[in-house]
């Protein structure tokens, strides 16, 4: 369904009435901007520089182009002048409040000179009626040509933002360590200040948004590598940031010296990697230095797959809950030294059971299960196959 457009009220007006406005248009100039120097405070000093070039050709296009517009309404009005405005203020770091002000002073100004203009051309009252509703529908686009502009300059200071802290994030996690002259000014100009200590959250980097609005403002956040980083800070609660990753697949680093976080980053992506592939099962948040062996066999690669087809080759005839139940039994023997009694309480299993399957698993390992070499690859076997 097609949204129904209102008309321009100035393409109801007479053209002949641009001719009785335009003399109005030189004192109608002076006048509003003497109005707004007494009336909006933020805007009360000399127009002068570049500050008052803008408010002086703000007004005088204003005037200009709303005759015109009364002339011939067809040409597109030109808009760069109030999207200028709109930007200038965010620059200056005010408000719109100020320059709405003055589009108010500036319209009031505006029609009780025009007005004035239109009364002594005997202009009949519904024709002025229909004036006072362009002078003040007109005033409005200009002011959302303004918001326009303002809302422009934040985002891009916001990109201008992101991308300095992207370029500070690259800096930090570089391993070896980037050098701490460029890595201060880098924290200057992104506006972030550096802690002594830090530990990296590593998420996906669909997830970097939301689980960056839920951190307090002092973490540093920003995608690297295809992932979501967050740099916590030590004043971070374990619980505020538990919060933060709810229902997120997160993994944590440790929090180590900032010449360090290259190390403890590689770690936390690493863990965030391995979950998502199953090598690691997580609930939660992932404090990556609690699962170092996973870890160490996720990033092997290949070598962990072909340890665990050596030496695991004596379990490859059993049926599949055949060799589950064998490997499980063979990853208790290598934890507990072999003690049945520790590992029917580790099994849940009664000791009998144990010592049966102790039987079958020296049937097939044979003197490897003796061998502490032998041992400790077929650990990392279990671990691997797992």
């Amino acid at each position: 369904m097609t949204k129904n457009v209102e008309p321009e009220p100035w393409r109801a007006l007479p053209s002949e009435l641009a001719d009785a406005i335009e003399p109005e248009l030189p004192e109608a100039t002076e006048e509003i901007l003497a109005t707004i120097g007494r009336e909006v405070p933020e805007y009360a000093r000399p127009l002068e520089g570049a500050f008052g070039v803008a408010i002086r050709t703000g007004v005088t296009e204003a005037l200009r182009q709303f005759v015109e517009l009364i002339r011939n309404p067809e040409p597109v009005r030109g808009r760069d002048v109030y999207v200028g405005l709109g930007r200038a203020e965010f620059r200056e770091g005010r408000t719109l409040d100020s320059l709405q002000s003055a589009y108010r002073v500036g319209a009031r100004v505006a029609w009780r000179r025009v007005s004035a203009a239109a009364r002594r051309a005997k202009v009949d009252p519904e024709q002025l009626g229909l004036l006072a509703e362009a002078v003040f529908a007109y005033i409005d686009e200009l002011s959302a040509d303004s918001v326009e502009g303002y809302a422009q300059a934040q985002r891009e200071q916001e990109g201008e933002r992101q991308r300095r802290r992207r370029e500070l994030l690259a800096l930090l996690l570089r391993d070896p360590p980037a050098d701490e002259a460029d890595v201060r000014a880098a924290a200057q100009a992104a506006g972030w200040r550096l802690p002594r200590s830090t530990a990296p959250l590593a998420v996906r980097e669909t997830d970097l948004a939301r689980v960056g609005r839920r951190l307090s403002a002092d973490a540093l956040v920003a995608p690297i590598g295809g992932l979501g980083c967050a740099l916590i800070s030590g004043a971070i609660r374990r619980s505020e940031l538990e919060r933060a990753t709810q229902n997120v697949v997160a993994a944590l680093g440790p929090s180590v010296p900032r010449r360090e976080l290259g190390g403890s980053w590689a770690l936390a992506s690493a863990a965030l990697r391995a979950v998502e592939a199953g090598a690691i099962q997580a609930d939660g948040l992932l404090d990556a230095e609690e699962h170092l062996p996973e870890l160490l066999l996720f990033q092997s690669g290949g070598v962990a797959e072909r340890l665990a087809e050596r030496r695991l080759a004596p379990l490859a005839e059993l049926t599949p809950g055949a060799r589950a139940r064998m490997e499980e039994t063979a990853l208790a023997f290598v934890q507990h030294g072999g003690n049945a009694a520790a590992m029917a309480r580790a099994l849940h299993l009664h000791p009998q059971t144990i010592r049966y399957r102790l039987g079958r698993l020296r049937e097939l390992f044979g003197d490897e299960l003796a061998d502490p070499d032998a041992r400790f690859e077929l650990e990392l076997a279990l671990r691997a196959a797992r």
